[in-house]
């Protein structure tokens, strides 16, 4: 929080939530402390839509309200004011400076107002302010890593694009050298090392994230902020480049084959979750490996494994490594978790029993 920010949160909480400016005098000793504040002008400081309004001023910790009855003093505090009688609207010191209130006088729609018009175009990340913007209304968040120089030479074309997305995007500045604030997200994307411009979206939970996998040009920005506004960019998932599985008894999964190789495969999948940290999934590598070994040749089944620290896709949620999934042909939806603890005798008994061999053909769980 700024000094400004900590004076505004100790007066709303021990004084008057509203500072009343009569003369014009007053309202120019007001904007040289204030830069960020809501203006409300009123004939009289009564009836329900100032009630309303001073509701408004009373939840709300971040902002300084201001009141006035003077046509005139709203006019230098908003110089854009057009109104004489009744208004309300914000003032903040970036580009889009003055922002007019046109809903109903509603404490909990002006509120809104303030949640949605309170950040600038484009907010530079900090570490004191990443609370104040994960608090945002506005879920979903484009971010923009990049150095101080290449940032400023896209500030204007970002600021335009912003404007035009106001209230469904939330654009943020991070500068990428800076590593406490950067990695923790490139790394969300396996790109913990880029140095170049990275353009990238989350919602504020970072549930969901997306990635702009062409060159950050305007036009490509525009398209991909488009695409998320309208819910057609596809989620992005960590994936290791796909390996060469030919002659290979267990196969490796990665990201962009686990729809291929496991969710859209006629076959029954075996598949090992497991991560390079994991204290016991060396152990069980080895097991599935002789599971492999022993069902080789058995009708529709495959052994595979995937590392989840290199790899992500939707369908595939585990939270314990190393993890045992069986995907049986048609029921792929609802895959069968295996024990770990399972010896690798009682595995096999488990295949047999759940893929039920066609009759004739020997059950293999002797190992």
């Amino acid at each position: 929080m700024s000094k400004e920010d900590i004076v505004i949160w100790v007066q709303k909480k021990t004084g008057a939530p509203i500072v009343t400016v009569n003369t014009v005098d007053e309202a120019q000793r007001f904007l040289k402390k204030y830069h960020t504040f809501v203006v409300g002008l009123f004939e009289k400081f009564e009836g329900s839509e100032y009630n309303e309004f001073v509701k408004a001023a009373k939840s709300d910790n971040e902002i300084q309200f201001v009141e006035t009855s003077d046509s005139d003093v709203a006019k230098l505090l908003f110089p854009e004011l057009k109104a004489n009688n009744v208004f309300i609207g914000m003032v903040k010191t970036e580009a889009e400076r003055y922002t007019a209130y046109d809903g109903p006088y509603i404490m909990e729609k002006l509120l809104e107002f303030l949640g949605k018009n309170k950040f600038p175009l484009i907010t530079k990340l900090t570490e004191g302010n990443t609370v104040w913007v994960y608090s945002s209304p506005v879920k979903l968040q484009v971010m923009i890593f990049s150095k101080a120089d290449d940032f400023q030479n896209m500030a204007q074309p970002l600021e335009d694009l912003a404007r035009g997305f106001k209230s469904k995007l939330m654009f943020l500045y991070v500068d990428i050298t800076n590593e406490n604030l950067a990695m923790p997200f490139l790394t969300l994307f396996g790109i913990e090392n880029a140095n170049k411009t990275v353009v990238a979206a989350f919602d504020n939970n970072l549930n969901s994230k997306y990635l702009l996998d062409s060159d950050p040009t305007p036009s490509n920005i525009e398209d991909f902020c488009s695409g998320l506004a309208d819910g057609t960019v596809t989620r992005y998932y960590r994936s290791e480049p796909v390996p060469d599985n030919e002659n290979a008894s267990v196969v490796t999964v990665v990201g962009k084959t686990f729809d291929e190789l496991v969710l859209n495969s006629r076959e029954n999948v075996l598949l090992e979750v497991h991560t390079p940290w994991c204290v016991n999934c060396e152990a069980l590598s080895k097991q599935v490996k002789k599971l492999a070994k022993h069902f080789k040749g058995f009708e529709n089944l495959v052994f595979a494994r995937i590392d989840a620290s290199a790899n992500e896709h939707t369908k595939l949620q585990v939270d314990d490594y190393p993890t045992i999934l069986l995907y049986k042909a048609g029921e792929k939806e609802n895959p069968l978790k295996l024990s770990t603890k399972l010896s690798a005798k009682d595995m096999a008994v488990f295949i047999n029993q759940e893929l039920k061999p066609k009759e004739g053909s020997s059950a293999k769980d002797e190992l």
